[in-house]
């Protein structure tokens, strides 16, 4: 979405997104007013030997439905990004050039394999470079903000939230179903965290009604410091009013989170393969972010977050290394790809 924000200044641009069948993002490509068009896709890698068989039908299934595509829409370039859901549409279209992009550090085995079918592959970090072989095809952008995401004014971002500035503020993040650890932690120590500090918590659909019970037994002159929403359409605004980030390390994080300089607590999703580790621990040795294991948070979680609050010091410094690692232009980088690969289109026909 946010490249095709990049590109949406472009006359007689056309573009169609090739999604999963029940893909979550449907509802988002519909509201950004894009053409959109659903195939079967399934992973082949990790899967049980029950299960194989019927993800492999499910490729051959998506590839074909692919190649029907690719006859209809006759496209100049194809952008890959994601995980297996790529595989079907790559294999249908070797023959066309295309930019592939990597978002979290290590490439997951489908983006790995669909390297060999790219023109170029765009990385998050110089850090990724080692995971392929083809080095001449690698481009550094960073990973591309959405529009809504560009830093507010933080003040102006906490009044509209309902902010004040006399306490910091922590975001935390448990908005998916492989974040509810999150949520559990964080209702257990709300009493003593709500004394330091306001919370903004974005809980998810999932664990609403359990928040706002706990919400609800606070006592008045805590629950004026919890700012509990089941989700949050103002993000930009959210990164920018917050003093820290509680949250999984999945890919936006690499990108978002320097964006707004925004020091990060990060517990990995222990089920995400080693994607997420891999990417938090880019963060802490970068001085930007602590991490700690999902298995580890309720012993360990409320002391992290009170030793930054009472180290200011420490947390400039976080501020600082994550603001290193910002790359605002990443977006339009990744857009200027997709218009070179065009303009070769263009010259081969």
């Amino acid at each position: 979405m946010a490249i095709l924000q990049a590109l949406k200044q472009d006359n007689g641009l056309t573009t169609l997104w090739v999604g999963g069948e029940g893909g979550i993002e449907a509802e988002l490509v519909a509201r950004a007013s894009v053409e959109y068009c659903a195939i079967p896709a399934a992973g082949v890698h990790g899967v049980g030997l029950r299960t194989l068989p019927g993800n492999i039908w499910k490729l051959l299934r998506g590839t074909l439905a692919s190649r029907r595509i690719l006859r209809q829409y006759k496209p100049d370039v194809v952008l890959f990004t994601g995980g297996y859901l790529a595989v079907p549409m790559a294999l249908a279209s070797w023959r066309i050039l295309s930019l592939l992009y990597v978002p979290d550090i290590e490439p997951g085995l489908a983006l790995k394999s669909l390297a060999r079918f790219a023109t170029i592959i765009a990385l998050t970090t110089e850090t990724s470079k080692q995971y392929f072989n083809r080095k001449d095809r690698l481009v550094i952008t960073g990973y591309p903000a959405r529009e809504n995401l560009l830093p507010q004014n933080r003040e102006e971002s906490r009044k509209r939230l309902g902010l004040h500035d006399k306490l910091p503020v922590l975001l935390f993040f448990g908005g998916s179903k492989g974040a509810r650890t999150i949520n559990q932690a964080l209702a257990e120590m709300l009493p003593q965290l709500l004394a330091k500090a306001q919370v903004l918590h974005i809980s998810g659909k999932l664990d609403w009604p359990e928040i706002e019970k706990a919400s609800e037994s606070l006592p008045p002159e805590l629950a004026e410091n919890y700012h509990p929403v089941p989700y949050l359409h103002e993000m930009g605004d959210a990164l920018a009013s917050a003093d820290m980030v509680i949250s999984r390390a999945g890919a936006a994080t690499l990108g978002e989170y320097p964006l707004f300089g925004l020091p990060a607590i990060l517990v990995p999703y222990p089920y995400a393969w080693r994607y997420q580790r891999v990417n938090a621990e880019y963060l802490m040795q970068h001085g930007a972010a602590l991490l700690i294991k999902d298995e580890e948070m309720q012993f360990s979680l409320l002391n992290t977050i009170e030793y930054l609050l009472a180290s200011p010091v420490e947390l400039e410094k976080m501020k600082s290394a994550m603001k290193s690692l910002a790359q605002p232009d990443a977006a339009l980088k990744l857009a200027n790809l997709v218009r070179k690969l065009a303009g070769q289109a263009g010259e081969l026909s």
